[in-house]
């Protein structure tokens, strides 16, 4: 077999005789990662000779079948085509781009889209939706979040996403305890193609991209990007530098799909997770970095940054032995490294391991935080498909080693040597296995059934919590029925347990106790050729639910507390109208209530029993519509629409905490121009968003404090808000070869 690339990956010792090293993280991968693409001379971006690839393309598929849903498979999900997601690909990150999906709620810190983003499903955050890219997981494993911006335009190499609310289907990676979101690359193209993507836009933002593919020859494949994103900010200094890549080579034959890929990016982004406290001054300060000069005068560090580079690698091989038997195997391996460096005033040098200066105990100081990591492990899936039965065995391994370490780089009268003022660990190891079970036991009827087995060992050291060696055994079963009534209706009922294992903040906090939800949902799908309709209630019912208590903790990380019994209950509707083959209508609403159960806290000193209070960031009401006119061929004019009910921050509702509903709509055009004449086409794109210029915010943070300075106790609150901006927009040309 020809050979394409040369994939050098040296391993160092992965196991010693007593398992996990703990304080040092072993090389077990060299550094630089020389994953490395040798094009051979016969590659070219001729056109092919024409082949069958039936058999491959169903390949294609395959590589995310065992962590997706099937239309008979009675899960709630909605699929996101790249063709959806590429007018509006000028910049934004990814739960930006997906916020008009149902029951989602999107936010960024520097107000524009740019830089960090995040989104909640159903109320529950990044750390409780699972994310896997074409099947390995990306959630990071101590805090469980997920961090697009080590992304940079990771939609430009996006084939399709679906978006699992509730439980979902067994995956892989953290229990999805809100959704979870399964995102597929881009495989191989059989013909030829580059394309040079520009966009620019207010704040200074923009966006360069520059991708292509080889198209097939000789049974191999390469295609790659590389982009840079850069962006002022709605928020002052809340900069963002961004530059990411690509690259995907493929070895394709009738039976047999292997695929190398090698993608990451750097990015530079000022802290903006401060918010700001005073929504009737400045709505774009900052005060992230802020310090006072010795006259008095108040200053801003310029570099209380953000800094960090993450590499991804990813061998897949997917094999098709008979009509009924196909096999997908894949090796993984993410690196990252990176600090965030913070100027701060008047701190006690000895809490630093420092010398006082002159009997000078007080300086200010720039300290830089660490997080050093590496996780790697395999993944698998065996699939048996006949007419009636769909059988899927799978599960995956994972090991985690993670470094936390900070260093003083500068204080106000000397320079340090080089030290560690704290120097911590996490490791982790993940296992899981699970099958799945489709069987159609009439022409109308299909059973579905979803049993996972998953082990979580964790080993932490922090200067916040004692030392952590922790073992957690979870069982997760699912079962769930679809019964098709006629060609045009379908029904479905679905059931599943599932479980999830606290996050390293939730040790710092003390909240320790695992997780446990019961989600029941029942579902109806309408669908003819002008109309598309899916309406499912659900009922997730939680035990210890980690629930956000809307402060945050030294690094802007969320804060969670174990709230005893919760429930979400609510109803999902989902659309697709054609009225004309020119003009089509997307509406989703979803209606909820989400409490705790008898909520305790402690108020004016006395611990009380507060009731049925509202779950934290969860709202009563979530709108969302796209309204798409297709006047002529190539042009398509959109508005999308996003309304967020009224939400509190806190769980104890109280009316400081409340953040405010908002609707925005966005403004979306894109022109592809057919030329065909050397170059293929050339697509013009606009995106105005907040047209109407609306005043919102779409996340902030609660806290409480007591004052017994009247010799009584008393409790207070405050809040802090993340505004985003007004009406602002982004314009884009591609040209396609």
């Amino acid at each position: 077999m020809p050979l394409l690339f040369v994939f050098i990956l040296r391993m160092k010792t992965l196991f010693k005789k007593n398992g996990l090293q703990p304080k040092t993280k072993s090389n077990y991968f060299s550094r630089l990662l020389p994953f490395t693409f040798y094009l051979l001379p016969f590659i070219s971006f001729s056109q092919e000779t024409k082949k069958d690839t039936t058999k491959v393309t169903e390949l294609k598929e395959v590589t995310v079948s065992s962590v997706r849903a099937k239309d008979k498979n009675p899960i709630t999900f909605t699929n996101v085509s790249k063709e959806e997601i590429a007018p509006r690909n000028l910049g934004q990150d990814v739960p930006v781009l997906l916020q008009y999906l149902p029951s989602v709620v999107s936010t960024t810190d520097a107000g524009n889209g740019v830089g960090y983003t995040s989104m909640r499903v159903r109320g529950s955050d990044g750390s409780r939706i699972n994310v896997t890219l074409n099947g390995v997981p990306f959630n990071d494993s101590e805090s469980q979040g997920t961090f697009f911006v080590n992304l940079p335009d990771f939609t430009s190499s996006l084939e399709s996403a679906q978006l699992q609310r509730g439980v979902g289907t067994s995956t892989n990676g953290a229990g999805a305890f809100g959704a979870s979101l399964n995102m597929e690359t881009k495989s191989y193209q059989e013909k030829s193609y580059a394309e040079i993507a520009n966009s620019f836009g207010s704040f200074n933002t923009r966006k360069h991209t520059l991708s292509f593919g080889t198209g097939l020859h000789n049974n191999f494949e390469l295609n790659g990007r590389i982009s840079n994103i850069a962006s002022d900010g709605f928020i002052d200094r809340a900069t963002s530098n961004m530059f990411g890549y690509f690259f995907n080579a493929n070895y394709v034959k009738e039976s047999t799909l292997m695929k190398l890929m090698a993608f990451g990016g750097k990015e530079k982004t000022y802290q903006a997770w401060y918010g700001t406290e005073d929504l009737n001054g400045s709505r774009t300060f900052n005060p992230a970095g802020m310090y006072f000069d010795e006259n008095g005068n108040m200053q801003f560090y310029d570099n209380e940054t953000d800094n960090y580079w993450q590499n991804h690698f990813q061998l897949h091989w997917t094999e098709k032995w008979t009509e009924k038997w196909i096999s997908n195997a894949a090796l993984h391996y993410t690196i990252g490294k990176g600090y965030f460096e913070q100027y701060k005033e008047d701190d006690d040098l000895a809490d630093y391991n420092l010398p006082a200066f002159s009997g000078n105990s007080i300086s200010d100081l720039v300290r830089k935080r660490w997080l050093d990591n590496d996780f790697f492990g395999a993944t698998f899936s065996l699939n048996y498909k006949t007419a009636k039965t769909d059988l899927l065995f799978g599960g995956a391994a994972n090991r985690y080693l993670g470094l936390h370490y900070g260093e003083v780089v500068w204080t106000q009268n000397y320079i340090p040597n080089p030290n560690r003022y704290y120097d911590n660990y996490g490791n982790k190891d993940d296992v899981n296995f699970y099958t799945k079970s489709s069987y159609s036991v009439t022409n109308k009827l299909n059973l579905f059934a979803d049993l996972q087995y998953r082990m979580v060992f964790y080993d932490a050291t922090s200067i916040k919590f004692d030392a952590v060696n922790d073992t957690f055994r979870f069982f997760n079963p699912k079962a769930g029925l679809n019964y098709q009534l006629d060609e045009k209706n379908a029904f479905y009922g679905y059931f599943g347990i599932a479980n999830k294992e606290p996050r390293r903040d939730d040790y710092e906090s003390g909240a320790i106790k695992p997780e446990r939800l019961f989600d029941y949902e029942l579902g109806w799908k309408y669908n003819t050729k002008k109309v598309r309709l899916s309406a499912n209630a659900f009922y997730m019912r939680y035990n210890d639910q980690l629930v956000l208590t809307g402060d945050l903790n030294d690094v802007g990380a969320p804060i969670f507390t174990n709230s005893g019994k919760s429930y979400r209950l609510g109803l999902e509707v989902e659309s697709t109208i054609a009225l004309t083959d020119k003009l089509i209508l997307n509406p989703n609403f979803t209606l909820s209530q989400n409490k705790n159960e008898d909520f305790y806290y402690e108020i004016n000193g006395v611990v009380q029993n507060l009731g049925n209070t509202n779950i934290a960031y969860s709202p009563n009401f979530i709108f969302g519509n796209r309204f798409s006119y297709l006047p002529v061929k190539g042009l398509q004019l959109s508005v999308l629409s996003k309304f967020v009910g009224d939400q509190y921050m806190g769980n104890i509702d109280s009316d400081v905490s409340k953040l405010d509903s908002y609707f925005i709509n966005d403004f979306n055009a894109s022109y592809d121009w057919q030329i065909n004449k050397g170059i293929k086409s050339i697509v013009f794109s606009a995106l105005v968003n907040n047209v109407f210029d609306v005043e919102y915010e779409s996340n902030g943070y609660f806290y409480t404090y007591d004052d017994d300075s009247s010799g009584d106790i008393i409790t207070y609150g405050g809040a802090g808000f993340y505004p985003q901006a007004g009406i602002n927009f982004l314009l884009g040309i591609s040209l396609k070869f």
